[in-house]
């Protein structure tokens, strides 16, 4: 594992990362999604698509990287385009799951690969939109201190920043990002993902003029069982690239 230190928005951020394959001069980077970490990325990917160096991230405020402020998904794409310019990367392919998706769709590879990406908004089920409206109905009578009854379980134990951060990233419509995105794009989702489920990946092809669709078995972790028919796919697709 190694580290550096970001500077932006008057703020320092601590990025760990790992670069697997180091000596090889295609890179591709790897991230993770909401809540999750580098770690999961490179014990899925770690041992595939040899020819390549994987650079692996934790992105600020998740496993060993530091976010001392409130951020968009904006934000996380100027910071780790200015992380990959500090250790000398432009990767041609960049792989994003779930929230990661949505990072990597802003650093504007050559191939963008989606794996269950956030972005497109899912409408709320009733429960949740009954506890955000009794949880601001208690809020001013002093009932703050039961918020991890009512908040998402991808935002309990946050710290102040990461869940401002939360609030934000959740609520982006990234209909037009998607749309502006012009290079090669390979979607691979689970067909049984509840978190962003198959219509968003459909709506998503939409909009992405150059993109190939790959639904596959599983929920929002999907991609842990198919990886190796994943990493054939981004050789044979993405190999024109360079």
């Amino acid at each position: 594992m190694a580290a550096r230190e970001i500077r932006y928005d008057n703020n320092i951020f601590l990025i760990s990362y790992d670069i697997v394959h180091p000596t090889n001069t295609k890179s591709i980077v790897i991230l993770h999604g909401w809540g999750s970490n580098k770690e999961i990325m490179k014990k899925a990917f770690g041992a595939l698509l040899p020819k390549w160096r994987h650079i692996y991230i934790d992105m600020p405020g998740f496993g060993k990287s530091t976010n001392p402020t409130i951020l968009t998904t904006e934000k996380y794409s100027q910071i780790l385009t200015l992380f990959l310019e500090e250790i000398g990367v432009k990767p041609m392919v960049v792989v994003g799951h779930s929230f990661g998706g949505k990072v990597a769709t802003l650093l504007n590879p050559e191939c963008l690969i989606l794996l269950s990406s956030s972005g497109i908004l899912v409408p709320k089920s009733w429960s949740i939109k009954a506890k955000i409206a009794i949880f601001k109905l208690l809020k001013p009578f002093g009932f703050g201190k039961i918020r991890n009854f009512f908040i998402s379980s991808d935002a309990k134990g946050m710290n102040h920043e990461m869940y401002e951060t939360f609030k934000n990233v959740v609520n982006e419509d990234f209909e037009n990002s998607f749309a502006n995105f012009k290079n090669k794009a390979l979607l691979f989702w689970g067909k049984d993902d509840t978190a962003t489920p198959l219509w968003t990946a459909k709506k998503i092809s939409t909009l992405i003029e150059n993109t190939t669709l790959y639904p596959l078995d599983g929920g929002h972790y999907f991609f842990l069982e198919h990886v190796p028919f994943i990493t054939e796919i981004i050789t044979k697709t993405c190999k024109e690239q360079h």
